[in-house]
């Protein structure tokens, strides 16, 4: 389908998911692209909190913005708009009232372009709004662009988002691995560093990158794809210890057991709507110590992984950069329901170009680590992960600095006059309900 406006509109443009160090990289050249193309595209409004800013009319007038500020969101990590999670049902099936509340903001202020920048279910969600010209009759061009540090969507070579926290744990396993090399005589005999990962051993593959030969740390890997054997890992650490006198290991937040438990979670009455993991860190070094009495320590890099802007990667800026002017030249030519993606020509040298994917195919869908990238132990990184690792952390970016602090972009973030009644979410969402029971 065509989902190509007829005439000059306004855009929207939504964060959505976890953020990245890269993500308001993407964001400043996606809004650039538009300025760039003003004969077609007038506005665009950013979502605040992301898609909650459209059914809050809460909408971020961009054209307010300077273009020092723009140039500010290059090195400045998190969501400047603000991101959310929201998930959306079918169109035309579920929701409904949800969606005639987003046509309502649409319509009311001319908006013909969505631009939503998230992971696997934010691309579902762009395929939903992409029927919104189908269903409810309001012309609209939506186009995914790619972010995600997990490095799980489908048909692109990398996510953007991923090369950069990549290079964050890689370095910070090899500077922990140092220290606790340091201690090991008299101190610290075993280290975990768990990173996030719930389905995806990407991170945890990155870390693997630290080991610049056989058996320097970090000597044992532990995949969100290989169900954790709780008898061997104890037989490998004892092992590691006594032949390097420590043993330095990383982990999937996602790691499970044989039968398919994650080993740490906190259930989704707590947490949310899905289950919240991470802690698996502290749950290995209390049985290291218990079954083998030695002094463990751990840390989780958690929120720190995603927003190391300092130390992020040049190509995976670049690849930020690229998805987001791609997706406007895509929407200007007439596409809908279709993601810019990162298609790799070689490893060494690297080079890459832009290519483009339909979501029909890929929303909600994950990409997992695959087997050949994992050695045959099922312990570490094979010499293709490798292969395909380094070229991601490849490269150091500008960030300025102001009394020895990284400075970050200050937005004037003010919002467009709203046209409509308040939006009641609760009443909503009651009504929806009620249409499905009955």
């Amino acid at each position: 389908m065509n989902g190509r406006p007829p005439q000059r509109r306004n855009a929207f443009y939504a964060q959505a998911g976890g953020v990245t160090a890269v993500l308001n990289a993407t964001a400043a050249a996606l809004i650039e692209t538009c300025r760039a193309n003003d004969d077609r595209i007038g506005k665009v409004f950013a979502g605040r909190s992301g898609i909650l800013g459209a059914l809050d009319e809460a909408l971020i007038d961009t054209s307010l913005e300077s273009e020092e500020t723009l140039r500010a969101l290059r090195h400045t990590p998190g969501g400047a708009f603000g991101s959310a999670r929201f998930r959306i049902g079918r169109a035309g099936l579920e929701d409904h009232a949800v969606y005639e509340r987003l046509v309502d903001v649409f319509r009311a202020h001319d908006i013909g372009y969505v631009f939503y920048n998230g992971g696997n279910g934010s691309a579902d969600t762009t395929l939903q709004l992409s029927r919104i010209p189908e269903v409810f009759g309001h012309p609209l061009a939506c186009i995914h662009v790619p972010k995600t540090i997990d490095n799980d969507i489908l048909d692109t070579d990398c996510s953007p988002g991923f090369g950069s926290a990549a290079k964050y744990l890689a370095v910070s396993m090899r500077e922990a691995a140092a220290d606790v090399a340091s201690m090991t005589a008299t101190s610290t005999r075993v280290f975990v560093l768990e990173a996030m990962g719930r389905h995806a051993g990407w991170m945890v593959a990155a870390m693997g990158l630290a080991a610049d030969s056989h058996n320097h740390p970090p000597h044992l890997l532990l995949f969100a794809e290989r169900p954790f054997e709780e008898e061997e890992f104890l037989r490998r650490v004892s092992d590691t210890v006594a032949r390097h006198g420590y043993c330095v290991i990383g982990v999937s937040e996602g790691l499970r057991t044989p039968d398919g438990r994650f080993i740490a979670e906190i259930p989704a009455t707590i947490a949310g709507r899905n289950e919240q993991l991470g802690g698996v860190a502290p749950v290995l070094a209390r049985l290291v110590h218990g079954r083998l009495g030695l002094k463990c320590h751990w840390a989780t890099a958690d929120y720190l992984q995603r927003s190391a802007r300092h130390i992020a990667s040049a190509t995976d800026l670049a690849h930020a950069e690229a998805v987001g002017r791609e997706a406007v030249r895509l929407a200007l030519a007439g596409r809908t329901a279709v993601m810019p993606v990162i298609e790799r020509i070689s490893d060494h040298p690297y080079r890459w170009q832009l290519g483009v994917a339909d979501l029909a195919g890929i929303a909600t869908r994950e990409k997992c680590l695959p087997r050949d990238f994992i050695t045959d132990s099922g312990y570490h990184i094979s010499a293709r992960a490798r292969a395909y690792l380094l070229p991601l952390i490849q490269g150091e970016t500008d960030v300025p600095f102001r009394d020895g602090l990284p400075v970050h972009a200050r937005l004037r973030a003010v919002t467009a006059r709203k046209k409509l009644p308040p939006w009641d979410p609760h009443g909503e969402r009651q009504q929806v309900a009620l249409s499905k029971k009955t």
